[in-house]
């Protein structure tokens, strides 16, 4: 089922999406209501949309497709992140590779909604940065215990210039306002026949101008998400309505860095595509 949230006098209601543009909404439920809800009453979360949205469509653009409680990313995930953070660094075995290659992931925390915005919403870009770049991602809508409510794309924008400088200043590279795009929908599991042969795309436009194109496969990863989720949840009780980035495998350079009013745009077939221009935090 393709989820997500639609405007409603004002605010944010969930929504079965029947189109891209058209939807059936769910009265007085956010999707973190529906996500709750469908828990408290052990009901499968497109069971309980499916019953409680309206019978008929309405011509409607997707928003945010949930306010998250809690965002966190998974690095290195993909030999070309770690492959290229190494070589950054001048190295060919470092401990960029090192993370790819071990058991446990590297986990950060992002943020919360506070700093996630929705399709066609402008992502930041670190007034203290000169290479920000987007990371196009698949990310898991985590429910209770860490179940995976859904798919959807996101971009972890990242100054990498800042990480570059040392990685300790990860935190800083990572999060700030704006610094997370979330959407176009939240599609369940039973629409995604297989989330390890997802193809993905990237594309940075600046006026006419194709800045940057990209591709990717999600079976190039080397983790699985149970796996993920696994580290994550370890001593760390992550709430519902969650969100875990799954790594990237699209490395943007810095020749391609993100300048005020771009565009970039992240797409899945199936999943829908996420575009959201740029501006200077």
């Amino acid at each position: 089922m393709r989820l997500g949230q639609i405007s409603s006098a004002g605010g944010h209601v969930a929504a079965i999406f029947t189109t891209e543009d058209t939807a059936r909404p769910i009265p007085e439920h956010t999707m973190r209501d529906l996500i709750s809800r469908a828990e408290a009453e052990n009901i499968p979360l497109a069971e309980l949309a499916d019953r409680l949205a309206s019978r008929h469509s309405q011509a409607a653009s997707p928003l945010i497709p949930l306010h998250p409680c809690e965002v966190y990313g998974c690095g290195c995930t993909y030999e070309t992140s770690a492959s290229f953070r190494d070589g950054e660094q001048g190295t060919r075995d470092g401990m960029y590779a090192q993370v790819y290659r071990d058991a446990r992931p590297e986990i950060f925390f992002k943020g919360t909604s506070r700093v996630c915005v929705g399709p066609n919403q402008h992502v930041g870009i670190r007034s203290d940065s000169k290479f920000t770049a987007p990371e196009p991602e698949l990310a898991l809508v985590l429910g209770k215990a860490g179940k995976i409510l859904g798919y959807t794309l996101a971009n972890d924008v990242s100054a990498w210039d800042i990480e570059r400088e040392n990685p300790l200043y990860l935190p800083q590279s990572k999060t700030y306002n704006a610094c997370c795009a979330l959407g176009p929908f939240l599609i369940t599991p039973d629409d995604v026949q297989d989330p390890y042969s997802l193809e993905m795309t990237c594309t940075i436009k600046r006026g006419a101008t194709t800045r940057f194109t990209g591709q990717t496969s999600t079976a190039r990863l080397n983790r699985k998400f149970e796996t993920m989720v696994e580290y994550l949840l370890r001593s760390n009780s992550v709430p519902s309505a969650s969100v875990l980035l799954t790594g990237t495998g699209i490395i943007v350079t810095a020749e391609a860095a993100l300048g005020a009013g771009d565009i970039i745009t992240i797409e899945v077939p199936g999943l829908g595509a996420l575009s959201n221009p740029t501006y200077i935090v």
